[in-house]
């Protein structure tokens, strides 16, 4: 037997990697014949830097880079050698997790440590980049990273502005002579599953700017700002274009990107599945693992184990899958391509213990070894 094993990461318990493994010892514990193949998965959130860098045979490395709120931080990045590319989750370097919430607020949060990240890589030989824009802390428009990349983005007296969406409100000029050189020879592909433009009522300061802690009269600042921003960039940039879906990502950061560097944005499942190839190994598979933490009603919109299942239907395999826990409307994944689902739990626990990575391994690797039981005999 041929069994593929992607599975996401059950957030704050196991890795991808780590969860993948667990099932692995469990079926050849009962099919100790079977061809097992542990491939990486992630959607582009929190944990695509692990599963992509250690999954693809890449290194981990730390950089110290100036956090949202100006002081260092270390971000953890991967790199790929032979394929000179970068992965990166910007919320490593300007995520809201790094912020106490009483210190939220978006007009001194900023972007530079991204910027950091990217030029650190690019000395480290990187062209290509995938990057994970959720999460942020920010609403800088993204101008902060490109601060760190080169990028003049002056007051009225031709100094660069203050970090933070506050830094906006000063913005009269911005200048290109300084940008760091190797960027022109540098793709990014950006794991964006936000669709909000940067201005507006579906702009990033209305939608996203009061979980980032903005208050009313902050967002239609903001808003404001941005737009002139975005006006200043397209009279430079003429394919600049604000209204596009997912400009409004990470605060503006999609923006930047898109008007700025060499840059697309697209699913972040749609990119791990391709870098990582999954495909070519769901060909030959008899039967293919996924799952995640939490099965939902909501797994079925754009989610790791829904992008899996794709694949496997489009071969005609038969995919079944792991959860932590599942909910009601996680029956909606047997209409999207996953043909059974398993929440692990196997007793009365509280959310600690359940989470508890010792406990998840246990719980994972008897439930797995139970259904591959019964897979075996159904084949005998």
């Amino acid at each position: 037997m041929n069994v593929v094993v992607a599975i996401d990461s059950f957030k704050g318990s196991l890795s991808s990697l780590e969860a993948g493994m667990v099932i692995k010892d469990s079926i050849t514990k009962v099919l100790p014949d079977a061809k097992v193949s542990v491939r990486p998965l992630a959607d582009g959130g929190e944990g695509t830097v692990e599963a992509l860098t250690l999954g693809m045979g890449g290194k981990l490395e730390t950089v110290t880079v100036t956090g949202p709120l100006g002081q260092p931080v270390s971000c953890v990045f991967g790199i790929l050698t032979e394929s000179q590319t970068a992965i990166i989750e910007m919320s490593g370097a300007a995520g809201i997790t790094l912020v106490p919430e009483q210190d939220r607020n978006p007009l001194h949060t900023t972007t530079y440590g991204v910027g950091e990240v990217i030029k650190y890589a690019i000395s480290k030989g990187c062209r290509h980049f995938i990057i994970g824009i959720g999460g942020s802390a920010t609403n800088d428009g993204g101008i902060g990273m490109l601060q760190a990349l080169g990028y003049g983005m002056l007051n009225k007296d031709g100094k660069q502005v203050p970090f933070g969406a506050k830094g906006l409100k000063e913005l009269e000029t911005i200048t290109d002579e300084y940008v760091l050189p190797e960027l022109k020879e540098c793709t990014f592909k950006i794991a964006c599953d936000v669709t909000n433009i940067l201005c507006g009522e579906q702009g990033c300061s209305a939608v996203f700017g009061p979980q980032k802690g903005a208050t009313p009269p902050m967002i239609m600042q903001m808003d404001k700002w941005l737009a002139y921003y975005a006006k200043l960039t397209s009279d430079k940039y003429p394919h600049a274009n604000a209204k596009q879906a997912g400009t409004g990502a990470a605060g503006g950061l999609g923006f930047a990107f898109l008007s700025y560097t060499n840059a697309v944005l697209e699913s972040g499942i749609k990119i791990v599945l391709e870098e990582t190839k999954l495909e070519e190994y769901v060909k030959t598979a008899d039967i293919v693992v996924t799952g995640e933490g939490r099965l939902d009603g909501q797994t079925i919109f754009g989610k790791a184990p829904i992008g899996v299942a794709g694949i496997g239907k489009k071969h005609h395999k038969k995919i079944i899958a792991f959860s932590g826990c599942v909910t009601d409307d996680a029956i909606a994944c047997n209409a999207h391509g996953i043909d059974a689902f398993f929440p692990i739990l196997r007793g009365i626990q509280t959310l600690p213990e359940a989470m508890d990575s010792a406990n998840a391994k246990k719980n994972l690797s008897a439930t797995a070894e139970q259904v591959f039981r019964l897979i075996k005999t159904l084949r005998n």
